[in-house]
């Protein structure tokens, strides 16, 4: 038995008879360019609907575009990055272009191999969302391609970024916390030695921003950070550690939710309740920080937002490469719940 033929793939020019246009035409709504009717739009979108078509990214890139936007994240167990992500996807819906995501694993050589391979592969922009990359390396790829930076503080020549007001965001927290009488209150922090990140990534504007809001409440003799990882093991360990101090903490702020959810977790083995032993506050107002059981109070820094904003930032500089690069800021909003009360007398 002979093989069957692979079928022949539908072309621009099949779209075009069967809509009764001209390529061009074709060309135009594909580009969602300018010159194309809503009628003349209706028809080719229903040809390409009833024949299947599919443009070649292959040969749309050797025309100069290939209608792909590369999207870093850095830890995809992390609840927050979906949020981000789906203000990426809804703002390009009604646009040509693809979203793909690559896995940076929360290190710069596999940062660097993912970015490298969207440039490589033509992507038409990449938005790296709190990458840990070297200011050299993130200025590498923004050169090479139209770049959004998301989750860095900083400005740089060569690409745009969108940032929460991290100390704000921080300071917010404290401030619940204190007003509600809480005096021991501790913070858990992503430990970070890089001289740049320190003053660029999030978790450090986090912590500096804690330690301010310690300052300006009078709780000064009561800062103590712990230094572990953004992630729930992070959040148990450094939990497991503040519990084990002569004079417990009555309240933790975990530098984000993941983190907060080992906080409970330790909270819990501990044989301890939250609010009651320990209020427990977290940052970013993922879903799960919504959950009826769980209830925590969250830093709402708005994913979507920030998805939104790079996408509208990576648009207009794919648009025109040479425009100053723009640095937006986002206002931060606490979301208080029941992980936090009074403290305890």
């Amino acid at each position: 038995m002979e093989p069957q033929a692979r079928p022949r793939r539908v072309t621009i020019v099949d779209v075009a008879r069967h809509a009764q246009v001209s390529t061009t035409a074709v060309s135009k709504v594909l580009r969602n360019a300018y010159g194309a009717s809503p009628e003349m739009r209706a028809k080719v979108r229903r040809a390409i609907d009833e024949l299947g078509y599919r443009p070649n990214a292959g040969a749309r890139g050797l025309r100069g575009q290939t209608y792909t936007i590369g999207v870093m994240l850095p830890d995809i167990r992390n609840p927050f990055f979906p949020e981000i992500l789906d203000g990426v996807t809804t703002s390009l819906a009604d646009t040509e272009y693809q979203v793909l995501l690559g896995p940076g694993c929360n290190g710069e050589k596999e940062e660097a191999r993912v970015t490298e391979a969207m440039i490589d592969r033509g992507m038409d922009g990449i938005i790296l969302v709190a990458p840990i990359s070297s200011r050299g390396h993130m200025e590498s790829v923004g050169t090479a391609v139209p770049t959004v930076v998301i989750g860095r503080h900083g400005a740089s020549p060569a690409y745009d970024t969108v940032t929460d007001d991290d100390v704000e965001g921080a300071a917010l927290v404290v401030g619940h916390l204190a007003g509600l009488g809480h005096r021991r209150i501790a913070h858990i922090e992503h430990h970070e030695t890089d001289p740049t990140r320190l003053t660029e990534m999030p978790n450090a504007r986090r912590a500096d921003g804690y330690r301010r809001a310690m300052r300006n409440h009078g709780l000064e003799e009561w800062i103590d950070v712990v230094s572990t990882s953004y992630t729930q093991e992070g959040g148990y360990r450094g939990t497991m550690e503040l519990l084990a101090r002569p004079v417990r903490p009555t309240a933790v702020f975990a530098g984000a939710d993941i983190v907060a959810m080992g906080v409970l977790e330790a909270v819990a083995e501990a044989g301890l309740s939250v609010p009651g032993d320990l209020s427990v506050a977290g940052y970013d107002n993922t879903t799960f920080a919504a959950f009826g059981p769980i209830s925590l109070t969250s830093v709402d820094q708005a994913g979507r937002e920030l998805g939104r904003n790079a996408v509208r930032l990576l648009l207009e500089r794919i648009a025109e490469r040479g425009r100053p690069s723009a640095q937006v800021t986002l206002s931060p909003t606490l979301v208080p719940r029941r992980s936090t009360t009074r403290p305890a007398k």
